[in-house]
């Protein structure tokens, strides 16, 4: 790149940036004006949604996403209390529940990507697994699959359910969505409040520097929960905090879809769709399951088995009110068992980048 060139780029990108939050600010008081449920989730996603749709330059969340990713961290890290950890022998039922979800998952979910869509294997495999989309992505590049595919293909999942789980929970379980988040900042103890601040950037660089996958939620997550498990932390963020959390991860969401072609909407993203149902039929079946056990209050159930990211999980999680630690406990699972156990599975059944064929450094 020249020097000539350099400055322009950066003005396209700072241009890109200010306005997809322009677009997302918009869309945040739109719905809260209209009164609409997570106002602050669904303005900026809906938002996103359709100036990507419309083909309007967009950016990602980038560094503030990332940073607000920490937040949640911090929440479901100071979740895992003492009174958690002595019911993790209770949950193991519904714990041993997850692999079992993932192998039928897997199972249906390649052949599908195969024998319908003629996906090839390393492309087929990662867009069967429920995790994250960065890691999906990763996983999937690296063993050969087609990268754009992956993507759409996970932010498709990641969209739907986010879009229809409050309906379910709304219609369904009758839940509330008025649930208080957290506590305002004013009425927070200022030293734990800084606390929490060191434990989410400390927690996610030191994360990224051993190099953990999810470094932005997991690293603080862990540190919040040492400082919750000692008793040196006793609240969650504040809720102005939680609700910044919800506009940028609706703007992911959105923004995703930037740039995207109709060829790729009747494609992917309706692969996507189909794939969605049917992760979210199996899921609702290991959920019913799991309530008809009793082994958790349908709420919790529901919303532990839901196929999507866990930061979204945890979002819902805190404003309908339910057990964030037994919710945010089997999604942990979920994401070890995929980021751990997809790559070998791959490895053993032969999935990976053909012979020859050079790493792709471009994501």
């Amino acid at each position: 790149m020249t020097r000539a060139t350099a400055p322009e780029t950066r003005r396209q990108t700072i241009r890109r940036h200010v306005l997809t939050y322009v677009y997302a600010v918009g869309g945040t008081v739109l719905f809260w004006l209209a009164g609409v449920p997570l106002p602050f989730l669904f303005g900026p996603l809906f938002a996103c949604l359709v100036a990507a749709l419309a083909r309007a330059p967009l950016a990602g969340t980038g560094v503030p996403g990332k940073v607000t990713r920490t937040i949640l961290g911090v929440a479901i890290g100071a979740s895992i209390t003492p009174e958690v950890v002595d019911r993790i022998p209770q949950m193991a039922a519904s714990l041993a529940l997850v692999p079992f979800s993932l192998i039928l998952t897997a199972l249906i979910g390649v052949p599908f990507f195969r024998k319908v869509y003629g996906f090839d294997m390393p492309t087929a495999w990662y867009a069967s697994m429920p995790g994250g989309l960065q890691e999906m992505v990763l996983f999937g590049q690296e063993a050969g699959g087609d990268v754009r595919t992956l993507s759409l293909i996970h932010a498709t999942r990641l969209l739907v359910i986010v879009l229809i789980a409050p309906v379910i929970l709304t219609q369904g379980f009758e839940a509330d969505f008025d649930n208080p988040i957290g506590d305002p900042a004013a009425t927070l103890p200022p030293q734990e409040m800084v606390i929490m601040a060191v434990a989410a950037i400390a927690g996610w660089k030191g994360a990224e520097r051993i190099g953990l996958f999810g470094a932005s939620i997991l690293g603080p997550m862990i540190f919040a929960a040492v400082l919750s498990l000692t008793g040196v932390i006793h609240h969650r963020p504040p809720a102005e905090a939680i609700l910044a959390a919800q506009y940028f991860i609706g703007i992911g969401l959105g923004a995703g879809y930037a740039g995207i072609r109709l060829d790729e909407i009747r494609r992917f993203v309706v692969a996507g769709l189909i794939f969605t149902v049917i992760v979210a039929v199996l899921a609702t079946a290991f959920a019913r399951v799991v309530i008809v056990l009793g082994l958790a209050p349908p709420i919790d159930g529901f919303l532990a088995f839901a196929p999507a990211g866990q930061a979204e999980m945890a979002v819902l999680a805190i404003v309908v009110g339910a057990d964030l630690g037994y919710v945010v406990l089997h999604h942990l699972t979920r994401v070890f068992l995929i980021i751990t156990g997809a790559p070998i599975a791959a490895r053993i059944a032969g999935v990976g980048r053909p012979k020859g064929q050079g790493r792709s450094d471009t994501l």
